[in-house]
């Protein structure tokens, strides 16, 4: 049925190109259920059945994107508790016409880096974690509201060009494949709080590997990399975070690995550096996604999304606000 779903999912993206406020509802009945649920990025947040989802998020979308075209460099397939999913990530591409969110058109090509996990039942979506880098699609747009250490980047797909799998998986390697990346988190990540030297890294990492994350983070490249420019500031700043529980889906297929958890990061702000805010001394949690690729017995390549604009209206540092009162512009 993996086989199957894939191909389905991987037709949907076919769809959205050059899809219409006035074609996008039929479209999303042929592949959802009429009372799915879709999980998404702030400001969307939760919304129920396709008329909500085709009105809230498709028809703005493809109205400010006439020519949006998907392009999915992970196409993959797995189960979770029992469940039967798919996972896609990589940019959606369309010539910014017309306000979105709030968001200016700047007249020009855009690219929006998108993820999304969909629960399967009997050939249709029942329910999709989406998440959107809406700060991306604001610095291209020319606004930047928060400093990053790392660069921000158009992200590229898997460097093997093989990320496309819609064939059977082999259970083997694919089992291999998440055993690496549980013990990654719960042997290496997770004993960060005791310092980055305890992570042992090493293990779990090809030397040069790289770090693809979420605008307002940017990405890096070899361990040292993401040390000095994510995980050490992030470390600093979350010293008693808790990962890996929350988790809607983990799955692999052959040496791809996909996660997401809602939220799959609880913590207490209270450190400098990271996303260049003071220390706020406040509870937060996290919408995370991750894609990682393994080559041999080593992780390569990571692609990260996180719902930063949701995380900082946590902290009362409302994005969206400060976009429509150009407060703290930076161009």
């Amino acid at each position: 049925m993996s086989i199957q779903n894939k191909q389905l999912i991987y037709e949907f993206t076919k769809q959205l190109y050059k899809a219409t406020p006035e074609t996008i509802p039929n479209i999303l009945r042929t592949y959802y259920h009429e009372d799915a649920v879709m999980y998404t990025n702030h400001p969307f947040n939760e919304l129920t059945g396709i008329d909500e989802i085709s009105e809230v998020f498709y028809k703005p979308l493809v109205a400010s994107f006439p020519d949006l075209h998907k392009q999915s460099y992970i196409v993959m397939a797995g189960e979770y508790e029992g469940e039967s999913w798919i996972s896609t990530t990589g940019n959606m591409v369309g010539t910014f016409t017309k306000e979105w969110v709030d968001i200016p058109p700047h007249l020009g090509a855009t690219w929006i880096r998108y993820g999304e996990f969909h629960k399967m039942k009997e050939g249709k979506i029942v329910e999709t974690r989406m998440l959107v880098d809406m700060l991306d699609v604001m610095r291209q747009a020319g606004f930047r509201f928060i400093p990053t250490l790392a660069p921000e980047i158009t992200v590229p797909g898997p460097s093997s060009y093989d990320g496309v799998l819609l064939g059977r998986s082999d259970e083997e390697e694919s089992q291999k494949s998440l055993q690496l990346v549980e013990d990654m988190i719960f042997k290496g990540l997770k004993k960060a709080s005791s310092g980055l030297e305890k992570q042992g890294l090493e293990a779990f990492w090809a030397d040069d590997f790289m770090w693809y994350g979420p605008a307002g983070i940017g990405s890096t490249k070899g361990i040292q990399g993401f040390k000095d420019y994510h995980q050490g500031p992030f470390v600093k700043a979350l010293p008693d975070r808790v990962g890996g529980h929350n988790h809607a889906a983990r799955f692999a297929d052959q040496n791809y690995i996909a996660s997401t958890g809602w939220p799959s990061v609880e913590a207490t702000h209270t450190g400098v550096g990271w996303l260049g805010i003071p220390a706020p001394n406040r509870k937060v949690s996290m919408r995370v996604m991750d894609w990682w690729r393994r080559d041999g017995d080593l992780l390569v390549e990571n692609w990260v999304l996180i719902d930063i604009v949701e995380y900082l209206l946590q902290l009362d540092i409302d994005i969206f606000d400060r976009l429509r009162k150009r407060q703290y512009l930076i161009r």
